[in-house]
């Protein structure tokens, strides 16, 4: 599955031998946020060999309630993105959730992710693969594993820089599970796959006006995911989650991320030499 990575992000030089991360706060609250985020993130990824790509939103649009908090907006929002960019010469990933936003976020992030809830919205999807930028998809709750192929198909013809990322499936109400078998069915849209670790472990809507989360269990599905192959890992780190404007239950806090990424990248590479191992043995 990590063959492909390297095509995905080639204008960043990124390694297949190397675990991808796209992470920063949920939402973008101020500068400061995410600037101490980005600095403390790069300085262990460095340290790690791991490819970070710096995350936060500009607009949180499906919010629960309307009277939610739902960030900067695109145009100060792209403002700070672009100095997070510039400042600690990072990549950056952010979510677009109109098609008329596609081109302008395309001259500020590298990767456009397309939230689950819009992952069939042909017209977004088609405009962020026509920005020329490496699109992540995140596969919708409601999606089985194997139709994130019907997305993928949709813009292939367009870009071969694609990604999927799998965020948990609906089970019930406002309740998601994550099926690790599904990761692997994934694997067969073609392009590399990204676990989502923090936005899986969200209860949708938990106290009716705002989703809540079980913190708890982000790092135990990490392992897991990373235990059956995924390319990158997705989360949202925050400096005091509680106090975040979204996702305060699920964002990790950015202290205790340093102990979090040591061990994800030693299952990553544990793995690819693994891989490794059986292909010189003709297991693969």
């Amino acid at each position: 599955m990590t063959e492909k990575i390297s095509s995905v992000f080639k204008d960043f030089a990124f390694k297949d031998s190397q675990l991808t991360l796209l992470a920063g706060p949920c939402a973008i609250e101020s500068y400061d946020t995410c600037a101490q985020v980005a600095e403390k993130i790069k300085e262990i990824t460095n340290r790690l060999h791991i490819n970070y790509v710096f995350k936060s939103s500009f607009d949180k649009a499906n919010r629960s309630s309307s009277e939610s908090n739902r960030g900067s907006g695109l145009e100060a929002g792209l403002t700070i993105l672009e100095k997070i960019k510039k400042d600690f010469d990072l990549p950056i990933v952010t979510d677009v959730h109109e098609s008329y936003q596609c081109e302008p976020v395309s001259q500020v992030a590298d990767v456009l992710q397309i939230p689950a809830f819009l992952s069939r919205q042909t017209d977004l999807l088609l405009a962020a693969a026509k920005t020329g930028k490496v699109v992540n998809i995140k596969k919708g709750q409601f999606m089985a594993p194997e139709d994130i192929k019907s997305a993928t198909e949709k813009i292939s013809p367009i870009t071969s820089k694609i990604l999927v990322t799998e965020r948990g499936t609906t089970f019930g109400y406002h309740r998601l599970v994550v099926d690790m078998t599904g990761l692997i069915t994934m694997r067969e849209a073609g392009f590399p796959v990204i676990f989502d670790a923090t936005h899986a472990v969200q209860i949708p809507s938990a106290y009716g006006g705002h989703s809540g989360g079980l913190r708890d269990y982000v790092f135990p599905l990490m392992r897991a995911a990373l235990s059956v192959g995924v390319d990158g890992i997705f989360a949202e780190v925050h400096p005091n989650p509680p106090k975040a404007i979204s996702d305060a239950d699920n964002q990790l806090y950015l202290s205790k991320i340093e102990a979090i990424l040591e061990t994800a990248n030693q299952i990553f590479q544990e793995n690819l030499a693994s891989k490794e191992a059986r292909a010189a043995d003709g297991l693969l």
